[in-house]
């Protein structure tokens, strides 16, 4: 193995809270008669890409009512996040540290374009990933990322990390091994390996 890919919501940070506070000031201020969203509301739609998101958290909009509100809330999401960050999982610099001195660290997510990189600016861990990716700036699905990270970084053997069946479903698209992180927001029944804190991969990896 050269080489770990990870998911980050879920496996690496928890940002829920910080979300659900840009995108409900951004219905409350739209005076949307959709109501309050919630923290389940959103962990119902973690491993998703944001146009399935809309459709699950705004089913009564149209198409385009649907586009406009999430822009809204996709540039209140990144201006909360970057004042607020999100809680990372407990001791996951140390853990990150350690792996990126013996692999190559990368990073594929279904997020927008611009959320991982608020993610290195307000917890300050750009230098332990050598890229990333995802489908607000390539268009593809994770599956596919996984792939063009692997093809752009000559990666021989790396595995993925996620929490969700989305995020198995993906590795094996791409043909690599998948380490399921339990204590994310998925629930998976197949998986190569198992981690129940984040602090686990050290065991799996040292």
């Amino acid at each position: 193995m050269d080489s770990i890919i990870f998911d980050l919501d879920g496996t690496i940070w928890d940002s829920i809270d910080t979300v659900l506070v840009a995108w409900n000031s951004v219905i409350k201020e739209e005076d949307r008669k959709e109501g309050k969203l919630t923290r389940k509301d959103f962990e119902g739609t973690m491993g998703l890409q944001m146009d399935e998101i809309s459709r699950r958290l705004f089913p009564d909009l149209t198409e385009e009512q649907r586009q406009q509100l999430v822009e809204e809330c996709r540039k209140a999401e990144a201006h909360f996040l970057g004042i607020h960050g999100g809680e990372l999982y407990e001791n996951a610099e140390k853990v990150l540290e350690e792996l990126s001195q013996k692999y190559k660290l990368f990073i594929v997510s279904n997020c927008q374009e611009g959320y991982i990189e608020v993610f290195y600016k307000y917890h300050k861990l750009e230098k332990y990933f050598l890229d990333f990716e995802n489908p607000g700036r390539t268009g593809l699905s994770k599956g596919e990322n996984i792939k063009l990270i692997i093809e752009r970084n000559h990666l021989s053997s790396p595995v993925y990390v996620g929490d969700t069946e989305g995020d198995r479903k993906a590795a094996r698209f791409a043909g690599i091994p998948f380490v399921y992180a339990q204590y994310g927001f998925g629930e998976v029944s197949e998986y190569d390996k198992e981690i129940k804190k984040f602090e686990d991969l050290l065991k799996v990896f040292g």
